[in-house]
């Protein structure tokens, strides 16, 4: 009997640590993914004052893994790329001009975006969260997964500036 709880014991240890790894390889890639920044941005809608509402599309071989990583490109986006408008939706600029911010202050963003870290504060999943059928496209080996998104965009703002990563508004040219 003893042996039995033993072994069952040791499968089960095995069988979690096995999951672990694999899900740890999962966030491995999908962080080699995200230093990348592969994504594309829209707007969506008008936010609340100070908010940009986006839908991030975002690249990864696991749907839910492309759902996480899409709140990372939608901060990234706001602060170095901006979006186009549609109608009704007005288009926004990105926060920085500088096209080598990015890597003039490579350690700042490094610590920015690593999992579960600042720029966490400034966004959100906007609706209940779920997936539209038509918001999950397989593209290859892959899924590009659409996200509506909420940015504090005052907040974050407020934030690189009080960093000295961008100028503040009022800074002049």
């Amino acid at each position: 009997m003893r042996k039995i709880v033993n072994l069952s014991s040791l499968v089960l240890f095995m069988i979690l640590g096995v999951s672990m790894s694999v899900s740890a390889q999962a966030r491995k890639k999908a962080d080699k993914d995200t230093e990348n920044f592969r994504y594309e941005i829209e707007g969506v809608g008008v936010g609340t004052q100070g908010t940009y509402l986006i839908k991030v599309w975002s690249y990864s071989k696991k749907p839910n893994v492309a759902i996480e990583q899409a709140k990372k490109n939608a901060v990234h986006g706001v602060i170095f790329k901006g979006f186009t408008g549609k109608q009704g939706v007005p288009g926004q600029k990105a926060l920085t001009s500088n096209p080598n911010l990015e890597n003039e202050k490579a350690d700042f963003f490094s610590d920015f975006f690593a999992d579960n870290s600042k720029y966490m504060k400034f966004v959100s999943v906007s609706g209940d969260g779920s997936i539209a059928a038509e918001d999950r496209l397989k593209v290859g080996k892959e899924y590009k997964v659409g996200v509506v998104l909420s940015v504090n965009v005052d907040a974050l703002r407020k934030d690189l500036e009080a960093a000295g990563v961008i100028k503040g508004l009022g800074s002049g040219f």
